[in-house]
């Protein structure tokens, strides 16, 4: 009887377990909340299930970091998540900031990417490049075709459509926005700033959080990174192209651009790329300062190593330091620094795989000084030398960066290009062999094989380029002769990313459920009958 009733208790405990019945054994953990960057979301919700089986419980809204830091200034949320501080962007004069001690602690590293929908008949393109100046011009509405000149130029082997391109920026408050127009700020002003004057921004433009939208033209605004993602991973969004963090692409299986370095080399925003790129970067060191450990990038849109990608950046976490507020009571600080404690060790060894950059040893040592000043922090003693990041190394070099292989040669400047898909989508798109002539060294610089060359269509220059009058099929890229111009629009609904779950993914959901649910209609009566037979 004994035997029976272990496995009856086994069986309702297996069945709590699956429901999310059973209560966390680590009962000395206050569950904390925050908001904000949906830059750095998949990471932190990443972060916030694996701590779930030490019974910490973190609840975070992927919510833009405007309003991430508007929550934790309110002392809404325990914690914040943004990728710019206060009163860095536009509302800079108006920002609320905190009424309570409050430090920046940096917790992962990434790249700004551009995950875009294109195709060549039927054939998706996976390999696009784009220059500083190229991409800028098609985020202010001065290209507005794929096969533009410049686009061309970029792409000696690509034989693009005459298709409307769709710029899709973030309409909330964004610090994905607010990094690209630092970028554009910084390096082409003069393309900023005459968009942003067109669309009744004072000019100079500068940093902005909420993009700048110019009715009338093709760019569509969508809230949050899923948002963005999600819209331009439509099969109608054909022609779209947004800036969101690396991660989004890779989950979506969709490709980014390469984007043109200083040192002429089209790189994508990969993990060590990355790495390459902050090298480069300025860090506040200076304790006293509110805007301790906050980024300068300027040196990063100009890194002349050739590895590096130019729009590398960190995400920054907003905690409560040094004595309790209102609402960030001692209690709190356990689950806080514990989770802080995970991320900045053990977390980190996920960032690749999750589509970020880990972060090098000096953020890491910094960021567990700061965790000692959360109010009620089981401060720890951590070696740093078991943290296992993938960046550490026994002379304090980045490792990361320093094994980083040189790109190969077909993504230089010049006659050739790579085939290799980017991203979340890695099929080769073969090249046409326009032979590389609309592509030379001489222009703006930002910060797998090639293919063998074919003959160009007939219809273009010997570069590849269409010649005057002819007319290109929006679908096939083709040459179909005669005057004028094609132009093909595109129009697009927005879309859950929950529609773009694997449907393998699916099914093993759908099986789990429905033994769920025989287990709940099953269980409870024959736990019942052994019970009554045991005690006969």
């Amino acid at each position: 009887m004994l035997r029976r009733v272990f496995a009856v208790a086994a069986a309702v405990a297996l069945t709590l377990l699956l429901t999310g019945q059973l209560p966390a054994a680590a009962a000395a953990y206050v569950p904390i909340n925050g908001a904000g960057s949906t830059w750095s979301q998949n990471a932190i919700q990443q972060w916030a299930s694996n701590v779930q089986q030490y019974g910490m419980r973190i609840d975070y809204a992927g919510t833009g970091s405007t309003d991430g830091r508007n929550q934790f200034a309110s002392g809404l949320t325990d914690f914040g998540v943004s990728e710019i501080p206060y009163g860095k962007d536009d509302n800079a004069g108006s920002e609320a900031k905190p009424k309570f001690p409050y430090a920046y602690m940096p917790i992962v590293a990434g790249g700004t990417a551009f995950m875009y929908n294109l195709t060549i008949g039927k054939n998706r393109v996976t390999n696009l490049r784009l220059s500083g100046d190229t991409l800028v011009k098609i985020f202010t509405n001065v290209i507005t075709k794929w096969n533009d000149p410049a686009i061309l130029q970029d792409n000696p082997g690509l034989a693009l459509p005459a298709r409307q391109i769709v710029p899709v920026v973030r309409s909330d408050g964004s610090g994905t926005t607010a990094q690209f127009s630092t970028w554009m700020a910084s390096q082409y002003p003069a393309l900023w700033n005459a968009y942003c004057a067109k669309a009744g921004r004072k000019s100079p433009c500068g940093v902005t959080s909420i993009y700048p939208l110019i009715p009338g033209t093709s760019t569509t605004a969508q809230s949050s990174s899923t948002g963005v993602a999600g819209y331009v991973a439509q099969d109608a969004s054909v022609g779209a192209i947004t800036y969101v963090e690396y991660s989004y692409a890779l989950n979506l299986h969709f490709p980014v651009a390469k984007i043109r370095n200083h040192a002429d080399y089209y790189i994508e925003p990969t993990a060590q790329s990355v790495a390459v790129g902050l090298l480069a970067a300025k860090i506040n060191q200076d304790k006293s300062s509110p805007d301790y450990l906050t980024q300068d990038l300027r040196g990063v849109y100009t890194n002349p190593d050739r590895r590096t990608y130019p729009l590398s950046s960190y995400s920054y976490m907003i905690i409560p330091v040094d004595k309790e507020n209102d609402r960030f009571k001692a209690a709190k600080g356990k689950t806080l620094g514990d989770f802080s404690y995970y991320f900045l060790c053990e977390g980190q060894q996920q960032a690749d795989s999750l589509g970020y950059s880990p972060l090098p040893i000096n953020l890491v040592q910094a960021g567990l000084e700061q965790v000692r000043r959360i109010p009620g922090v089981d401060a720890k003693a951590i070696d740093i030398k078991k943290c296992n990041n993938p960046t550490f190394s026994t002379d304090g070099s980045n490792t990361l960066a320093k094994n980083a292989p040189n790109p190969q040669s077909c993504d230089h400047v010049g006659a050739t290009q790579c085939t290799g898909g980017t991203a979340g989508a890695k099929g080769d798109t073969p090249t046409t062999g326009n032979g590389g002539k609309n592509n030379t060294p001489g222009g703006t610089k930002t910060g797998a094989n090639p293919s063998a060359s074919a003959t160009a269509a007939a219809g273009t220059t010997p570069g590849g380029v269409p010649s005057a009058g002819a007319v290109i099929d929006p679908d096939t890229g083709q040459v179909v002769g005669g005057a004028g111009g094609g132009a093909d629009s595109v129009s697009a609904i927005p879309v859950s990313l929950s529609n773009q779950l694997d449907p393998t993914l699916k099914l093993v959901l759908i099986i789990v459920s429905c033994a769920l649910l025989l287990g709940l209609t099953v269980g409870p009566p024959l736990a019942a009958r052994l019970l009554r037979g045991g005690r006969r």
